[in-house]
């Protein structure tokens, strides 16, 4: 990691010595920015008040862009129903969250067996991606969404934890908590592989695919960070009835 300063004034940062004396006469002291690079390697995140609750969702839609994966998760279960936590990742990071998510979801079935089947969505009509966001409610304070260098998975024997974090410089941290309940994980999970799918048949640069993850980049199958609570993608619903399951879409 590399980081870059300014030194508006010309002077010596820090404490050194005094009228830009150096041990052998006057220095040459740096002007203008400069460049240093940094080793980060954090192994714990903080986790903000204001994350730590988390938000249980009912599913999630996924919109492809040139760049980044826009995660869209949603709260079905209220009216009307609004979007719970917009994460933005881009395709490195979703090729190893899908990895790491199929890695949870088999050691969940070797524990617990598969998760209950959820019902199958009408598929009379299906309407566009656009009639399903307006029929959703999104918050002004999330329409940026917030931003995930990778995540950590956990679960329980009757929902996931999701913890997305930053590991920015100087401290990693978790930027979004999201608790699914087991029975919605598969179609998420057919969703996320789905829109990864799209995304690399689209001819944009592949990212790694999953199960291949580097060290150090995704952690799956273990317990989340802070105290743990006691398809194609599934198809879009009609807006009267909001989506129960994940949705994909590209980004135009």
């Amino acid at each position: 990691m590399n980081g870059s300063t300014d030194n508006p004034t010309g002077g010596p940062l820090g404490q050194g010595p005094q009228d830009g004396q150096g041990p052998n006469g006057p220095e040459q002291q740096p002007q203008g920015p400069y460049s240093e690079q940094l080793k980060h390697s954090p192994v714990s995140a903080r986790l903000p008040e204001k994350v730590a609750q988390g938000v249980f969702c009912s599913g999630a839609i996924v919109l492809e862009g040139p760049e980044e994966f826009v995660i869209d998760f949603v709260q079905g279960v209220v009216r009307p129903p609004r979007v719970g936590a917009r994460v933005v990742v881009n395709p490195h990071v979703m090729s190893q969250l899908v990895g790491a998510l199929k890695d949870n979801l088999a050691k969940y079935e070797q524990s617990f067996g598969p998760p209950k089947a959820m019902p199958k969505p009408n598929t009379d009509r299906r309407p566009s991606i656009r009639e399903v966001y307006d029929d959703l409610k999104i918050a002004d304070e999330q329409l940026c969404g917030v931003y995930a260098t990778t995540a950590l998975i956990g679960h329980t024997p009757s929902e996931f934890i999701f913890d997305f974090i930053t590991r920015f410089f100087p401290t990693a941290s978790v930027s979004a908590r999201v608790y699914l309940s087991a029975s919605q994980v598969p179609r998420v999970l057919e969703t996320f592989t789905t829109s990864l799918q799209h995304f690399m048949q689209r001819g944009q640069p592949g990212p790694q695919p999953p199960g291949q993850q580097q060290p150090g980049q995704q952690q799956s199958g273990q317990p989340p960070l802070g105290p743990q609570p006691p398809g194609q993608g599934g198809q879009p619903q009609p807006p009267q009835d909001p989506p129960q399951g994940p949705l994909s879409g590209s980004e135009k």
